[in-house]
């Protein structure tokens, strides 16, 4: 916890540390704060110390530019010579929309030990900042909070205040962060439904590499963490720096490059045209954008987990084992096959059920019946209380389904309010998913679905919901005029999650939008864990798993165990490679049981055991992925934080060029450790192996922790689309 805040001046250099990483920030002669460096950290600082390193930063004057050199805010200020994306963008009938900002207040809250002071030089440790500033003459006040937490995450926001007379547009804030010139490589994700988080990268040119979000939600091909590093930077090595917009709607992530040499990257909100106009005394507040710095990927993906998982509302429960009736039944919801199914999952140790879409009024297909959230009492004549109470009898929680933000146009719903379908230039925008986007920025709309949503709750003993979004927002306008609303959309989807976790403490949510089109640090605020894609085969798998772990930890990323044919790709996979796959996040099964055979029903029954086990180091040990040195395989591991032990999958994806492979290395160990690397086993073996020495006779190798990084392990032998798992336990 942040102890409170105290007031320093505003003409000060601010030295922000915290795990490994050093923020200095110049506030000196009352401007907005500029980032001076944001990286490798610095130590302690002398106030002389960090006057040079601010004397060190100013660029010389060069031809054809403003005279004086050129400062890069935080949020970058035209009027300071910045020909780049500036931070603050509007206007107020066309004036007003180059602001100059003066400061008018610093507050630091540090978290720990007080503030040390040298001068005008302030250090801190983790800490927020709070900067207040004004432009009077614009009619315009700002207030930028600036947060470096102790996982050496750092992240900001910004909030604008009218305070002049008539209506100022807000068209953007992009918050912005220096990086050196010698990071000149980007990385960051593309995808569509059911292959989301492909990575990309590209050169960083002079020009801005732009992604927007135009979706009204994160959307599958979102770039999630836009990173630029060095030029060839990995898992272990080369300094990255990378950006995160923690929102859910339209957004944008950028890198931009100038011809004077200066670089950025950044963020925000998207807004449409005249979606944020502000009265006098109103407010935008921009959403966090995060900034991850790392000795290669690795490092910046644990600052993003240990700041995830030191939240407050991370799920401090073990991650149950969850079955979705989903791929087993779809929208034939028959009581008797779904108790079967409850007993069968239970008998093989599920702890959580979920029903999912179809148990609503009028709901038979994906064409009719969103937003009339009554149980059909056609389906269900004594509702779902028969099959509520077998889940919790047998042990097992029980969740449900929902797509509050959607309706379906043959709905009872829309036939009582097709006002409340988002819409402009008076026609209803081109169906997607045969549906259309509830209007949950008009009040009565927001309180029909809470209501709703509520009184299903409140009857049952319902723990979880899969809350589904299945569409984006096309013409997502406010009738009669159609003003943009996604803006309003995103936030009344926001408060309708934290009012009903409000009104059933307890209750957990599953962002699901089309598989992963809602993964963002927006959303995972007020929910408890991500499905990561429609598609569960787990060859496909195996790349979105390793790419989302770069934003979430492993306990918030759902996933499942298929049938032995996968209904999205048609490939059909063993039960060792699908459960192998689902073990790496928050596991589940996604299948018919009752077709699985006796010995699948065992061998899943050892997984499941398996997870349980191993779940205490899967979800709170950090990440290590060896870098690639064949397509053909790849090495993750998971390091308990003492490095005492290691969970390590190594995936045979395809067939190689050169048979055998060779060595791997193992990453993330303590070097001085000792380990004995021995293979683990677990339901049905996989035939056809020719194995090394050290591997065949299952006893394992002991090697120090330096050796195994340094020299490895010959390679076991494996058909491809496998998991080979290996357990490395401290030798004491």
């Amino acid at each position: 916890m942040h102890g409170s805040a105290e007031l320093i001046p505003a003409d000060t250099i601010l030295h922000l540390a915290a795990g490994g990483v050093s923020v200095l920030l110049d506030l000196t002669e009352g401007r907005l704060p500029a980032i001076l460096h944001w990286g490798a950290g610095l130590g302690r600082l002398s106030e002389v110390e960090a006057d040079a390193l601010r004397l060190a930063a100013i660029e010389p004057a060069s031809g054809n530019v403003v005279d004086e050199p050129v400062r890069v805010a935080m949020l970058p200020e035209h009027h300071a010579g910045w020909e780049g994306r500036p931070g603050v963008t509007g206007h107020r009938a066309g004036a007003d929309w180059s602001p100059k900002f003066t400061v008018v207040s610093v507050a630091v809250a540090a978290e720990g030990d007080p503030l040390r002071r040298d001068g005008r030089l302030v250090e801190a440790g983790p800490a927020v900042v709070t900067v207040a500033a004004a432009d009077e003459t614009a009619g315009l006040r700002l207030e930028l909070d600036i947060e470096l937490a102790a996982s050496g995450l750092l992240r900001a926001r910004a909030e604008l205040e009218n305070i002049g007379a008539g209506v100022y547009s807000v068209d953007g804030i992009a918050l912005a962060f220096p990086i050196p010139v010698r990071a000149r490589e980007i990385l960051d994700f593309a995808g569509r439904w059911s292959k989301e988080r492909i990575p990309q990268r590209r050169e960083l040119v002079v020009g801005i590499h732009d992604r927007e979000g135009r979706k009204g939600r994160t959307g599958p091909d979102a770039a999630t963490v836009l990173t630029v590093g060095e030029t060839g930077f990995g898992f272990g090595a080369g300094e990255v720096w990378g950006v995160h917009v923690g929102f859910s709607g339209n957004h944008r992530h950028y890198a931009e490059r100038l011809s004077a040499g200066a670089q950025v990257i950044g963020g925000g909100e998207l807004l449409l045209p005249g979606e944020v106009g502000l009265d006098r005394g109103e407010r935008y507040r921009s959403p966090w954008v995060y900034a991850a710095y790392g000795a290669g990927l690795d490092e910046q993906a644990h600052r993003f987990h240990r700041f995830l998982r030191g939240r407050p509302t991370h799920p401090a429960t073990p991650r149950p084992v969850t079955l979705n009736v989903w791929e087993a039944v779809y929208f034939d919801h028959d009581l008797d096959r779904l108790l079967d199914l409850a007993d069968r999952a239970a008998a093989i140790g599920v702890e959580r059920y979920v029903l999912d879409d179809g148990w609503f009024t009028g709901r038979r297909d994906d064409t009719s019946g969103l937003g009339d959230w009554t149980v059909d009492v056609g389906l269900w004549p004594d509702g779902l209380t028969p099959l509520v109470d077998r889940v919790t009898s047998l042990g097992m929680q029980f969740g449900l389904w929902f797509e509050p933000e959607m309706v379906n146009e043959d709905s009872a719903l829309a036939r009582a309010h097709p006002e409340w379908i988002m819409q402009t230039g008076g026609r209803l925008p081109v169906r997607g998913r045969g549906q259309q986007v509830l209007n949950l920025g008009i009040d009565e709309a927001y309180r029909y679905v809470l209501d709703a949503m509520t009184a299903v709750l409140a009857a049952h003993d319902i723990s979880y919901i899969k809350w589904d979004h299945n569409r984006d927002l096309i013409d997502a306008g406010t009738a009669p005029a159609g003003k943009p609303g996604v803006h309003a959309q995103t936030l009344a989807a926001y408060r309708l999650m934290d009012e009903l976790r409000r009104r059933f403490p307890g209750l957990e949510i599953e962002s699901c939008s089309s598989g992963g089109g809602r993964v963002d640090l927006g959303v995972i605020e007020r929910t408890d864990r991500v499905w990561v894609s429609d598609c569960i085969d787990p060859l496909e798998r195996q790349q979105m798993m390793r790419w989302t772990l770069q934003l979430l930890p492993a306990e918030l990323l759902g996933s499942h165990i298929g049938s032995s044919v996968n209904h999205t790709t048609g490939r059909s996979h063993p039960l060792s490679f699908r459960a192998a796959t689902a073990l790496l996040g928050h596991f589940g099964i996604e299948w018919d049981l009752a077709q699985a055979t006796p010995q699948e029903n065992a061998d899943l029954a050892e997984w499941i055991r398996f997870y349980r086990d191993h779940r205490a180091l899967l979800h709170t040990g950090e990440i290590a992925r060896a870098e690639e040195i064949d397509p053909s395989f790849q090495v993750t591991a998971v390091v308990a934080a003492d490095c005492s032990e290691a969970l390590v999958f190594l995936v045979f994806l395809t067939r190689p060029t050169v048979s055998p492979r060779g060595r791997f290395t193992l990453p993330g160990l303590d070097a001085e450790k000792t380990y004995r690397v021995a293979p683990v086993v677990v339901g049905t073996p996989d035939p056809g192996r020719a194995d090394p020495p050290w591997y065949a006779d299952g006893a394992g190798v002991t090697m120090s922790g330096r050796a195994l990084a340094a020299a490895g392990l010959h390679l076991p032998g494996s058909f491809p689309e496998r998991v080979v798992l290996l357990r490395a336990t401290e030798v004491v």
